[in-house]
């Protein structure tokens, strides 16, 4: 690979020598480079100087931004070619068509398991790491995806901007508004790709396809069956302790 100014080989020869100077006094993760550390500052700092003109909202990156303002413009010039569906970045589509074609090109190097998009593979290593970058700064209390700080905040607030137009009911998150409106809609985007059962929230489609993968990590400690699901075990649990948690009130 060439490169037109000396400071980009610099650069670029980090990317060989896995050499990363350039660390965060905060959590101690360390970087190649120092716009990259500049940017991870941001998520401890709560710094976020790019802001929508239309809207108010700010971003850490650049680049987060103007993603942001096709979602005001509405331009979606990428469509799939299997199903219609249109996106606003090429990226968007990407990940989209691998829901289609079941691949999974990013796999965890501690257990193996595959996902769709690198950030979701990002995610899923600090359940091995129990990195958690997010911090609130009213309590203290530490979390591995942004989205769940900026829902544990609302906690703080009480503040539920998001509201269903069908019931009226009001979310803390876009996000959970948007699985709210699929009870209203019947609308189940996550399609099992053995079967072809699908879900409305994506965890309930991870969880079904353990049943054809035929892995069951839960064992019982007291006659050794194993299960799939960790419900699963503890509903067989009940079988050896003679619990009975659920009381007829009738």
């Amino acid at each position: 690979k060439v490169f037109a100014p000396k400071i980009d080989l610099t650069g670029h020869k980090k990317t060989h020598s896995g050499e990363k100077p350039c660390q965060c006094h905060t959590c101690g993760k360390a970087f190649a480079f120092k716009s990259s550390l500049t940017r991870h500052e941001r998520i401890h700092s709560g710094n976020n100087p790019y802001q929508c003109n239309t809207c108010g909202k700010a971003f850490v990156q650049k680049n987060d931004l103007t993603g942001h303002e096709k979602t005001h413009s509405g331009e979606k010039p990428y469509q799939c070619h299997k199903c219609g569906k249109a996106f606003a970045f090429k990226s968007s589509l990407t990940r989209h068509e691998r829901t289609h074609s079941g691949k999974k090109p990013y796999q965890c190097h501690t257990c193996g398991k595959a996902f769709v998009q690198k950030g979701n593979l990002t995610l899923h290593e600090r359940t091995h790491s129990g990195y958690k970058p997010y911090q609130c700064h009213k309590c203290g209390k530490a979390f591995a995806q942004k989205n769940d700080l900026t829902g544990h905040e609302t906690t703080h607030s009480g503040n539920k901007p998001y509201q269903c137009h069908i019931c009226g009911k009001a979310f803390a998150k876009k996000t959970d508004l948007t699985r709210h409106e699929r009870t209203h809609s019947g609308e189940k985007p996550y399609q099992c790709h053995t079967c072809g059962k699908a879900f409305a929230v994506k965890s309930g489609l991870t969880v079904h396809e353990k049943t054809h993968s035929g892995n069951k990590p839960y064992e019982c400690h007291t006659c050794g069956k194993a299960f799939a699901l960790k419900k699963h075990l503890t509903r067989h649990e009940m079988s050896h302790s003679s619990k009975k948690p659920y009381l007829c009130h009738t």
